[in-house]
Formats: C-alpha cells, sequence, structure tokens
C-alpha cells in the first residue's frame, strides 16, 4: 500500500506581487493615472473589500483589471479607510440628549500604516517585469513613494484574499 503525503507548504506560495503606494490622490484619480502610464485598465469593482476588527468593520474600495492575454489580474486596493461611530455622553440630563461621532482609521494591512494604496498583480508565471512598472508608476507626480512589499512580512496576509 503506497503512502501518500502532502506538502502543506505548496499551499503557502505567495503567487501575487505587491507594491505601496504613498500619494494623496483620491482613489480614482490614481487608477486614471495607473492607466496613462501601464498598458491596463482599472475600473471600480462592485466587490470591495470587507474587514473586521475591533474598532468596526469597513469596506476598502477594489479597482481590478484582469489582462487575459498575459493571465494577470490587477488589483488597486485601498489601504485607509475612517469609519465613524456614534456614541452617546454617559452623563445625561432630562433636555439634553447629546451623542458625539468618533472617526477612527482602520488599515486593511495594519502592519502598513502609512501606506495609502496597495497596488497587488496576482501572476501566472514571471512574464511582468516589475522593476519597469516601479518605473513607470514612479514617473507619476502625485505619487510620494514606490515600493515593493516583502510579503514575508505582512502577518495580515488573509486580508488580501479575495
Amino acid at each position: 500500500m503506497a503512502i501518500h503525503r502532502l506538502d502543506l507548504d505548496e499551499f503557502d506560495e505567495i503567487d501575487y506581487y505587491l507594491m505601496a503606494i504613498h500619494t494623496s490622490l483620491e482613489d480614482y484619480r490614481l487608477a486614471y493615472f495607473i492607466n496613462k502610464k501601464l498598458p491596463i485598465n482599472l475600473s471600480k469593482s462592485k466587490n470591495e473589500i470587507h474587514a473586521q476588527t475591533k474598532e468596526g468593520e469597513a469596506n476598502f474600495s477594489r479597482f481590478y483589471y484582469y489582462d487575459s492575454e498575459k493571465a494577470v489580474s490587477w488589483n488597486l486596493i485601498q489601504n485607509k479607510n475612517e469609519i465613524i461611530s456614534v456614541s452617546t455622553n454617559d452623563f445625561q440630563n432630562l433636555f439634553s440628549n447629546e451623542t458625539s461621532e468618533v472617526s477612527t482609521t482602520i488599515h486593511l494591512l495594519p502592519e502598513f500604516k502609512k501606506v495609502d494604496f496597495f497596488l497587488k498583480i496576482d501572476i501566472s508565471d514571471e512574464a511582468v517585469d516589475y522593476s519597469e512598472i516601479q518605473q513607470q508608476l514612479n514617473a507619476i507626480e502625485s505619487i510620494a513613494a514606490i515600493y515593493v512589499v516583502d510579503t514575508n512580512k505582512i502577518k495580515s496576509k488573509n486580508n488580501l484574499i479575495f
């Protein structure tokens, strides 16, 4: 009788490339500039990324493009989102019922709090030149910084599964 073993490390293989983007642009403007620089056509996805944290839950915007010729998926993902929760004051009197709004910033990847957006490139093989992509995106004036994220240092990898 033959024994078959499964190597669980095969399931841990990372098949995407992640770039961190620091910018003050809105998500739709950043997608527009990326579309102008790269031969892709990012468009707003109806499937936003939902994340649950101890502060609350938030939806992060996502722009998506699939290149069927190279079998590459492109995702532009928002990393920061603010949720507003309404809290009532502990002291209430008969005539006032005061409430206050508290704004909390939630991050998709909390270990990268200063990053505004991530460009996630799902790859099937090495058909994409990442250094060229980084150089082209660095030419966008409104991008302050763009760099490759070491995916081994990401603690919340589950947030990137969508």
